[in-house]
């Protein structure tokens, strides 16, 4: 058994797997909202109590990750620390836990991503998007064979908690010409990324598959999903038309009135919105009408790649995680 913690911008994720042959064959996933990187494009800082939220979240995570008989944990970081100038203030903390936090980089994140995406999509051509607090990761190619083979890898500094903080309202209705300038912005982005000639000179993808809280809130809120069912929401589409609706439904609301939505965390209600514009702009700059959400996030990555490293094997993407060994209790 091996477990993995994820520390996003938004969210703090806890993933306890048995892995098999390069699979997963069970998992168990925990996950809370610390809102790591409220702020951090402001200040270029991570705020102290933020700090303090992610510190007890992952201790708790790690007597889980013990109690649960995982044998060794990996422990990873994204957007918010790429991005904060005390990132390792955070990092001390953590190491203080028997943690070794690494800050991946955007393209290894979107590579850990698209490999655990890529498992239920035997040897197909995708697409994939992960959609996170700071940055949207983009990764194209196939698994073949086992081996995965990327063309393009693009980290993107469009998510939730960054158009939220950039330009939306953090507790009320936003004006018209703010909701047109995030728009613009994610437009801007993601249009530029896949104006690259990596991506131009790929073989095209056969779909659009996303992950991240803001594309499984999408999925429940559109189905009024309650409560929350990761095998309803895995491999479901949802239209570029029915995202419209859901943005113009939640830019009619406060931030008190969409939490109380079907479908919708209650802590994910302040960056919805901007989440909502990011995939609105991602699908139509991808020109396909239907995004696919997968459960099989960075989490089944981290695992997978972590039980092959445990074991004596080669990593299946360009990085090596630091494990370090529990003591079960």
């Amino acid at each position: 058994m091996i477990a993995a913690i994820d520390i996003g911008t938004v969210t703090v994720r806890l993933a306890v797997a048995e892995v098999t042959g390069g699979r997963v064959l069970r998992m168990a996933k925990h996950t809370e909202i610390c809102n790591l990187g409220i702020g951090v494009d402001a200040t270029g800082l991570l705020d102290q109590k933020a700090i303090e939220r992610v510190y007890a979240v992952a201790a708790s995570y790690v007597e889980a990750a013990k109690s649960a008989g995982a044998e060794a944990i990996v422990c990873t970081l994204t957007s918010a620390a790429r991005d904060a100038q005390n990132a390792p203030d955070l990092g001390m903390a953590l190491a203080s836990l028997g943690l070794e936090p690494m800050i991946i980089p955007g393209e290894i994140e979107a590579a850990l991503t698209f490999l655990g995406v890529a498992q239920d999509f035997n040897d197909r051509q995708i697409l994939v998007a992960d959609s996170g607090g700071g940055s949207t990761e983009l990764a194209l190619g196939n698994v073949a064979g086992g081996a995965i083979n990327l063309s393009f890898i693009r980290s993107i500094d469009v998510g939730c908690r960054r158009m939220t903080d950039h330009f939306l309202s953090a507790d009320g209705i936003p004006a018209t010409q703010d909701l047109e300038a995030a728009h613009e912005f994610a437009r801007r982005l993601f249009s530029e990324a896949l104006a690259s000639s990596e991506y131009q000179t790929a073989r095209k993808p056969e779909v659009l598959v996303a992950t991240g809280g803001t594309t499984t809130s999408l999925i429940a809120m559109n189905a009024k999903l309650e409560p929350y069912d990761p095998s309803f929401v895995h491999l479901r589409g949802i239209s570029l038309e029915d995202v419209q609706k859901l943005e113009g439904l939640l830019a009619g609301m406060t931030v008190k009135e969409r939490a109380e939505l079907p479908g919708l965390q209650e802590k994910r209600a302040p960056v919805i919105l901007g989440g909502t514009i990011t995939l609105f702009e991602l699908i139509r700059a991808t020109g396909f009408n239907t995004m696919i959400a997968s459960e099989s996030d960075l989490l089944f990555g981290l695992v997978i790649t972590a039980a092959a490293v445990y074991e004596g094997r080669e990593s299946p993407v360009v990085w090596r995680p630091i494990l370090k060994p529990l003591t079960k209790k």
